[in-house]
């Protein structure tokens, strides 16, 4: 059969289908009417079968066409894949990346200049997320989650700890002496309840009950809390850039250590190359940044 395959002919079907016009198709393929009509007509006489009921305006898909216009649209949708990873006379490697908000904007997006300049043939793909993902469904390579690392069917890497602080604007900052004086403004809260809790006894304090704003995101709550000028419980790690430029204040010392973030991969998933790159070239820039602060 591939021996004969009429590369044209299913060119010209195809574009007809999708437009249900044969001129249009033309258009689209640059001939004109009269050869696309020729070009599938062709195609069913070499199939014996009738793809197209002629209508006296347009077309219309006969049971026999409906069952091979799908499978030709996939078929150079994904020819058409491939190709365009051939850019500039290389092969453009797709690495999809599903990662938790907070860790996107606060670290891996600083350092995404120095893996394109390492790796200029390896296209990367971010979608952020609130920790909740499924790899295998939503077709991911990899994804930066937060938590304790005890997921059963991923192959779970070790990032680094993100301990969370106190964190606040200036002007709020002033009014905190000891960390009973939080009892006077709005606590932001993520939905993992206990982190307040678990903070107050790192404080050596008592704790006492919150009724501030929940969030599914420390970066949205960080960001609450500079506009709203409330205080927010997160890990200081993600927010140095707002810390160095004053947005942020960090009142107190005390931290707890609520996870980790960690890179993972379905186990089922053999690791492609370009996976193995990125592998390696995260964990070095994470061995590298922890070189320079204990320089």
């Amino acid at each position: 059969m591939r021996n004969w395959l009429p590369f044209n002919a299913l060119r010209a079907f195809e574009s007809s289908a999708r437009h249900l016009n044969f001129t249009r198709a033309g258009q689209e393929l640059n001939v004109t009417q009269a050869a696309v009509s020729q070009q599938v007509r062709m195609l069913e006489e070499r199939l014996g079968i009738v793809l197209f009921k002629r209508l006296p305006r347009g077309l219309d898909l006969t049971e026999e066409g409906r069952a091979l216009f799908p499978v030709l649209t996939s078929a150079f949708d994904s020819i058409e894949s491939v190709l365009q990873k051939f850019e500039d006379g290389h092969f453009h490697e797709v690495l999809t990346i599903a990662v938790v908000g907070t860790f996107a904007v606060g670290w891996l997006i600083p350092r995404l200049a120095s893996f394109r300049k390492a790796y200029p043939f390896i296209d990367l793909r971010l979608l952020t997320n609130n920790n909740v993902v499924n790899l295998s469904a939503e077709g991911m390579d990899f994804a930066i989650r937060f938590g304790e690392g005890l997921w059963p069917s991923t192959h779970n890497v070790k990032l680094f700890t993100a301990p969370l602080t106190v964190l606040c604007p200036l002007d709020v900052a002033e009014s905190l002496n000891s960390p009973e004086d939080l009892k006077n403004h709005m606590l932001m809260r993520s939905y993992r309840q206990d982190e307040w809790e678990h903070w107050f006894q790192a404080a050596q304090v008592i704790p006492w009950r919150i009724n501030g704003p929940i969030f599914d995101s420390s970066r949205l709550m960080v960001e609450s809390a500079i506009q709203c000028g409330g205080v927010a419980l997160a890990p200081a790690s993600m927010f140095t850039r707002e810390l160095r430029e004053k947005k942020l204040v960090r009142p107190f010392d005390a931290e707890v250590d609520m996870g980790a973030y960690w890179l993972t991969c379905l186990k089922s998933r053999t690791m492609t190359s370009t996976m193995k790159i990125f592998e390696q070239w995260i964990l070095q820039e994470i061995a590298n940044s922890a070189q320079e602060h204990s320089a």
